[in-house]
């Protein structure tokens, strides 16, 4: 008999085991003394004796029992918070064919809204901390833009702007940040047209710079990753979204030069642009020439989001195989000699701040098994980027694999211990799923997550807020105050009651119209009283200030 959505126990062996294998990551900088040993032992954990209680019940108490005023009895000030509450969470919402979002190109704004809510919601109710969200599926914007057309997935006519108008873009940043998640813009760097995009209409690359793109046998046009006017067309395409939007990641996929069954197997049609390179000189291999066509564009995108905002995170979700035999075990497409993609270089010369390649296969799936590559890719992140695979929801569907998703997530935890997250791929087959939804918000996404930080981008943590309290009546009232506001992106606040584990709450700004929360102060049958509190300041890039521990009297 099948126990669905319980891990199965050679899993767990296997998962337990690759955990030994994960490497450090660089930690934030902090006010903590200088000269700490840089290598902690493992210590072996006591017995814990701390039990779970029901904070979400306030306990049935008269006035009598309730001290008049709640004093803190001491403050300390520490470098770390009790627990770690980071794990990038993220979900691809594609526009592309209108897999994800709009349902079918051409609804109103109204309906287009309320779809995006509910996916939104959904998210939000799942405990997610990151949007994916696609803006760019063939040379086109899901946006306002002076640069590109208004896409055919949003009204049916590329170049037509939506009606009644509103931004799509800007109502899903909104949306988002209200739901305390972040929102990436998802860019396909060269594809000019989609089969499922509609009639070429006047507005299209096609017919605009014909010069730029070459037909595929499959009906789909790309543009030339070699030519100079293809790469700065994209590039001021990021440049332009970095700049207008208050965006927090540029994410490219795994299309580069396209796949060759797109062109019936035979090579990409660039003779033009290849011959160009030879007679200027040109001494590469064409395989080594199409590669460093990518790599270029890649350390210019890397370099040109960070110049206009430093927060913003740049990352690639490549073919999760990199070539054959690397490592060994592996078989199946070379992206590095199909694609002409490089990743490994790109994570290895710490152009991105995330990788996120497609490990969509089975763990049980020996040729692309989803731990190996993982390890792989991990041992490759010389650079102590964050390596966050993408996870194949789908999986859920398959009969005798209805666990994979959840296993693969606690493989990645075991893993990636030091800075975990993955990026789920076909929302629709969760959504669909409800009992494998009811299992991830009750198990493995029970609890909010902040997105871990990124030292390399930025390592300066806020300060500490200042705290104050007030009982009233069975509710402690809390309140803060913080020399920098602008500084803060999120609150963090944690607490814990008597004979209980450290508990917490993320608090959105755009949630709070001013700094106070509150908590009960006793809980439960027992009346349990609520013993300490603390709240840390996190910023745009992850990093959390000094925590201050409030121990009440």
């Amino acid at each position: 008999m099948k126990r669905p959505y319980l891990l199965r126990s050679s899993l767990f062996i296997w998962s337990v085991l690759l955990l030994f294998s994960c490497k450090s990551q660089q930690t934030v900088q902090t006010s903590a003394p200088e000269n700490q040993p840089e290598v902690v032992e493992t210590q072996i954990p006591e017995a814990d004796n701390e039990t779970e209680v029901d904070t979400t019940i306030p306990a049935e108490v008269s006035p009598e029992e309730l001290p008049k005023e709640v004093e803190v009895e001491e403050e300390i000030i520490k470098s770390e918070p009790p627990i770690d509450v980071a794990e990038f969470r993220a979900a691809w919402i594609a526009t592309v064919a209108n897999i994800n979002w709009p349902s079918r190109s051409g609804l109103p704004t109204a309906q287009q809204q309320s779809e995006a809510i509910k996916l939104l919601d959904f998210l939000a109710n799942h405990n997610y901390n990151a949007v994916i969200f696609q803006v760019r599926p063939q040379a086109d914007a899901l946006y306002q833009s002076d640069i590109e057309s208004w896409s055919y997935y949003i009204t049916g006519q590329q170049g037509k702007a939506p009606q009644p108008f509103y931004d799509p873009l800007t109502f899903w940043i909104n949306e988002a940040h209200k739901r305390g998640m972040e929102l990436h813009v998802w860019l396909n760097p060269y594809r000019a047209y989609h089969t499922t995009g509609g009639e070429i209409s006047e507005a299209s690359v096609v017919k605009e710079n014909p010069e730029m793109v070459v037909k595929l046998q499959n009906g789909m046009y790309w543009m030339d990753p070699a030519r100079k006017d293809v790469q700065d067309r994209t590039a001021t395409v990021v440049e332009d979204l970095v700049k207008r939007y208050d965006i927090d990641g540029i994410h490219f996929d795994d299309y580069f030069y396209p796949y060759d069954s797109y062109n019936g197997g035979k090579d990409f049609p660039d003779d033009q642009s290849w011959n160009a390179y030879k007679a200027e000189g040109g001494k590469l291999s064409r395989g080594d020439w199409r590669r460093k066509n990518v790599d270029d564009f890649i350390e210019r995108v890397a370099k040109l989001v960070k110049k206009e905002k430093d927060f913003v995170k740049f990352g690639i979700s490549p073919f999760g195989i990199w070539r054959p035999g690397y490592p060994q075990s592996i078989a199946g497409y070379d992206q590095y000699e199909k694609l002409y993609a490089d990743a490994k270089k790109w994570l290895n010369e710490g152009w991105v701040d995330y990788l996120t390649p497609q490990l969509y296969w089975k763990t049980d799936q020996t040729p692309q098994s989803f731990p190996v590559l993982l390890n792989w890719w991990e041992e490759e992140n010389t650079k102590n980027r964050h390596v966050w695979p993408g996870i194949n929801a789908g999986l859920i569907e398959e009969e005798g694999y209805e666990n994979e998703l959840f296993n693969q997530i606690l493989i990645t935890r075991g893993m990636l211990a030091k800075d975990p997250g993955a990026v789920l791929w076909n929302l629709k087959a969760l959504m669909n799923n409800k009992e494998a939804e009811k299992a991830l918000a009750e198990n493995y996404f029970r609890k909010p997550a902040l997105v871990p930080p990124s030292p390399w981008m930025d390592n300066k943590a806020p300060k500490s807020p200042e705290v104050l309290t007030n009982l009233d009546g069975n509710t402690l009232r809390i309140s803060w105050q913080h020399p920098d506001e602008n500084d803060v992106f999120r609150w963090v606040l944690y607490f814990q009651y008597e004979g209980s584990k450290w508990d917490f709450k993320i608090l959105n700004n755009d949630q709070l119209s001013e700094l106070k929360t509150t908590l009960s102060y006793l809980v439960g049958e027992k009346k349990v009283k609520l013993s300490k509190i603390g709240i840390t300041a996190v910023d745009r890039t992850g990093n959390q200030s000094d925590f201050k521990e409030i121990i009440l009297e």
